[in-house]
C-alpha cells in the first residue's frame, strides 16, 4: 500500500488505529475516581504527543540513520512558531500559509545551520548545534524584540493586519472554518472522552510525515545515510562526498522541527523564545534515545513516554497522596508520602532520570527493544507444530 512492504504497511496502520482510538485509550479510569489523576485523553496533553512525535521522527531522521547528534533542534521548533503566529497575524487565523511558512523558513535556517555545522562531525558538530541555537535563543529573547516581542512572547492582537481576515472568519486559529480548540465530548457513563478537532488535524500530519520517514528509511538515500553512520571516513576513502548526503538529512530533520512549532503555535497562536532553549534540544534527544534510536515507532513512542510522565507525575502532590493512603494508618501514611514526595510534583525529573538510567542500562535498544523482547517471550512459550521435532529425526553428522 502507497509503496510500502507488508511490514510498514501494517507499522503505519497500528500508529494510525492509536492514534484514531487515542481519546478511549488514554482514559482507562472513570472520572471523579483516584485512578482519574492518570488519564491522559484531554485534548491539549493528546496535541502534544503528536506534535513531539513528529518532532522526534523528524529528529530520527539525522541522529538515528547518520549518527550526527544535535543538541540544537529547538531552534528550527522556535523559528516555526514564529513563522506561523507572523502569518496570522498578517493573513489571518488559517493554519495552512502558517505551517508552510514555518517548514520552508525552518528549512532555509536549517540550510544555513547545518552548511556551517556539518563541516565537523562528533562532539564538534554537537556544540556547533547547541552555539547556533543558544544564539538564536538570545536573538529571540533581545536583540530582535521587534520582530519576536522578546520575552513577553508572539501573539496576535486585534489591530493587526491580517488582510485575508474575513468579516465572519472565527478569530481563532482553523482549518476551512473548523476551530482547532473546538472539542466534542462524550460521555459513557463515569467516563468522559474528548474529540478535540486539533488533535486530529496533527494526527494526520503526523501520519503523513511517518510515511514520508518510511519512504525515507527504505529509499537508497536512507541507505547511504546509514552507510554515513557505519562508517564515514571509508566513504570518503572510495571518493564519494557525503556532506551532500548530510546536509539533505539535517534539513529535511530542521523542516519536520519547523513543522512541530507551526502546528503548536496553530493549537495556541502564541510563540516564546523559551521553545529554543537547549532544554528542549535535550529533551527531544531524550525521547529519541528512550523510544529507540534508528527505529521507525520508537521515537513517537519516547515522545508520549516523556510528555505523559512531565503532565501527569507533576501534577500529583501531597494531598493527593493523602488521599490514596488514606486507608493506612496515620503513622504508615505520612510514611508513604513522605517516601514519594521527592519523586512526584517538582520533582518529576527525579523519577524521568530514574526511569531514563533503567531504559539505558537495560534496553539499549530503547521502548522498541522492550516490546520485542516481550514479543519473542509471549512467542517463546507458545510451542506450535513447527517447533516440535519428531522424536525419531536422525541428527546430521557434523
Amino acid at each position: 500500500m502507497f509503496g510500502l512492504d507488508k511490514k510498514d504497511t501494517s507499522l503505519l496502520l497500528i500508529v494510525a488505529v492509536l492514534t484514531l482510538l487515542a481519546p478511549f485509550i488514554l482514559n482507562p479510569f472513570p472520572e471523579g475516581s483516584g485512578l482519574a489523576q492518570f488519564n491522559a485523553g484531554y485534548p491539549d496533553l493528546m496535541q502534544r504527543f503528536v506534535i513531539f512525535g513528529i518532532f522526534a521522527v523528524g529528529f530520527n531522521i539525522l541522529f538515528g540513520l547518520t549518527g550526527y547528534l544535535s543538541f540544537g533542534h529547538a531552534a528550527f521548533l522556535g523559528i516555526g512558531s514564529y513563522a506561523t503566529v507572523w502569518m496570522f497575524k498578517l493573513l489571518g487565523y488559517s493554519i495552512i500559509p502558517g505551517i508552510l511558512l514555518a517548514i520552508v523558513v525552518s528549512g532555509v535556517f536549517a540550510l544555513a545551520i547545518g552548511y556551517v555545522s556539518l563541516r565537523r562531525s562528533g562532539i564538534y558538530f554537537s556544540i556547533l548545534t547547541l552555539a547556533f541555537a543558544q544564539m538564536s535563543f538570545a536573538l529571540a529573547y533581545s536583540v530582535l524584540t521587534p520582530i519576536t516581542n522578546g520575552e513577553t512572547g508572539l501573539q496576535v492582537y486585534t489591530d493587526d493586519p491580517q488582510v485575508l481576515m474575513g468579516e465572519n472568519a472565527p478569530i481563532v486559529p482553523h482549518l476551512f472554518g473548523i476551530e482547532m480548540n473546538s472539542t466534542y465530548k462524550l460521555d459513557v457513563g463515569p467516563w468522559l472522552f474528548q474529540f478535540n478537532a486539533g488533535y486530529y488535524f496533527c494526527a494526520v500530519v503526523m501520519l503523513v510525515v511517518v510515511y514520508l520517514a518510511i519512504r525515507i528509511f527504505r529509499s537508497p538515500f536512507g541507505l547511504m545515510l546509514r552507510a554515513v553512520k557505519s562508517n564515514q571516513q571509508r566513504m570518503g576513502y572510495t571518493g564519494l562526498n557525503t556532506r551532500p548526503y548530510t546536509l539533505a538529512a539535517f534539513v529535511i530533520s530542521g523542516m519536520y522541527a519547523g513543522l512541530a512549532g507551526g502546528l503548536m503555535a496553530s493549537m495556541d497562536p502564541l510563540a516564546g523564545a523559551e521553545r529554543m532553549q537547549w532544554t528542549a534540544s535535550g529533551e527531544v534527544v531524550l525521547m529519541t534515545i528512550l523510544g529507540g534510536a534508528g527505529t521507525l515507532i520508537g521515537p513517537i513512542l519516547g515522545a508520549g513516554f516523556i510528555k505523559y510522565f512531565e503532565n501527569i507525575f507533576s501534577k500529583i502532590n501531597d494531598n493527593v497522596l493523602h488521599q490514596w493512603f488514606a486507608f493506612m494508618p496515620d503513622w504508615l501514611e505520612n510514611a508513604m508520602v513522605f517516601v514519594i514526595h521527592p519523586f512526584i510534583g517538582k520533582g518529576w525529573h527525579l523519577t524521568l532520570g530514574i526511569l531514563f538510567m533503567l531504559v539505558v542500562i537495560f534496553l539499549p535498544g530503547g521502548l522498541v527493544e522492550g516490546g520485542q523482547r516481550l514479543l519473542r517471550w509471549i512467542r517463546g512459550g507458545r510451542k506450535t507444530a513447527d517447533d516440535e521435532t519428531p522424536a525419531s529425526s536422525t541428527k546430521p553428522a557434523e
